[in-house]
């Protein structure tokens, strides 16, 4: 397993400096002067572009830029904004957790509703049930995101007024920023008003959150109800039958826990799609996370938070999948099997 880990963070590293490569070619296709476009920097002074021109080797032939280049973001300096002026490094900081925040919320409601709705599919013997069920799913699956968020903001937001349509916490609440993520903060404040800022975060992320969790929760429910169909002919369900067992605990017992193996690598495989949704929903919610962001910096040009921006959500979303395919493999007797057997 040790050996398997090694050639995973191989793999993460390679990758990474592959992207890193693609970044430093786009930079020098930027429509701007090289060292505004490395540094976020627009009238640099004599001594700010010796500076540069050392930190970059921009002096050197194109490996020993890359290699200059490589160096400043591997060390965090990803410059500063041309818009805020402020380092890209920290305005990454401030916006990430919403963004991690905004993900776990909708991951949790993925997978609270698609895991039982599975089951009751490949379990239910009434057809109307099953039908349902899987139309809802490929309507879900089908439904383009910005639509969706459109559309529930107009009803429950605008026409109804029963949940806010953008941000993350009312203005007249001021909760001291501890972990960055809204709830826990507002749990970990001791304003007397943190109960309220509380209900009032939830409120905020309600609509987002559903929004963003429609396609994995669809994803989820195919594969879980894929999974358990199959895994319901196997010869040790078959024998649990046949002891007597009652069906609930078969399913709950047996039967889920190795359903939910195949339903965690479709989500590692769908990562890159929910990141992408993550940005859109973020741009129609004003939800302050990294997706609107990198929007914002995309329309203001704004090159070095565009460079951040790519960097950090295409490194979480290779990390992610590898930490995601190494859970597989810890947890699937097959894939182990598989493993011992290369080694």
């Amino acid at each position: 397993m040790a050996r398997y880990l090694l050639r995973r963070m191989n793999l993460f590293v390679a990758t990474s400096l592959v992207l890193l490569a693609v970044l430093f070619i786009a930079t020098h296709h930027f429509p701007v002067e090289i060292r505004f476009a490395l540094t976020g920097i627009h009238a640099p002074t004599v001594e700010q572009i010796t500076q540069i021109d050392q930190d970059y080797r921009l002096q050197s032939n194109q490996f020993g830029q890359f290699i200059g280049y490589l160096q400043q973001r591997l060390t965090g300096n990803l410059g500063i904004s041309a818009t805020s002026q402020q380092p890209v490094v920290d305005e990454l900081a401030a916006v990430l957790p919403a963004s991690f925040e905004l993900a776990f919320v909708a991951a949790v409601l993925a997978l609270l509703f698609g895991i039982p709705l599975g089951v009751l599919a490949s379990m239910s013997k009434n057809k109307i049930t099953q039908h349902t069920i899987m139309t809802i799913t490929l309507t879900g699956y089908s439904i383009p995101v910005f639509w969706l968020g459109l559309t529930l903001s107009l009803w429950f937001g605008v026409q109804l007024g029963w949940l806010p349509i953008s941000g993350q916490l009312n203005l007249l609440y001021e909760i001291e920023p501890v972990t960055g993520l809204v709830l826990i903060d507002t749990l970990l404040s001791d304003s007397p008003y943190a109960d309220s800022a509380f209900i009032d975060a939830l409120h905020h992320i309600i609509l987002p959150a559903v929004t963003l969790a429609v396609l994995p929760f669809t994803v989820v429910v195919r594969s879980t109800r894929s999974a358990i169909i199959s895994i319901m002919d196997k010869t040790y369900i078959k024998a649990a039958e046949a002891r007597g067992l009652h069906t609930s605990h078969i399913v709950l017992r047996h039967a889920l826990p190795n359903a939910l193996i195949p339903v965690l690598k479709n989500l590692g495989l769908m990562l890159g799609t929910f990141a992408s949704y993550a940005m859109v929903v973020e741009v129609i919610f004003s939800w302050p996370g990294v997706g609107a962001w990198l929007v914002s910096g995309i329309y203001q040009r704004d090159y070095t938070v565009i460079q951040g921006g790519v960097l950090a959500v295409a490194l979480i979303i290779i990390f992610l999948s590898i930490m995601i395919e190494v859970l597989h493999t810890a947890i699937n007797p097959l894939s182990r099997k598989e493993l011992y057997a290369a080694n």
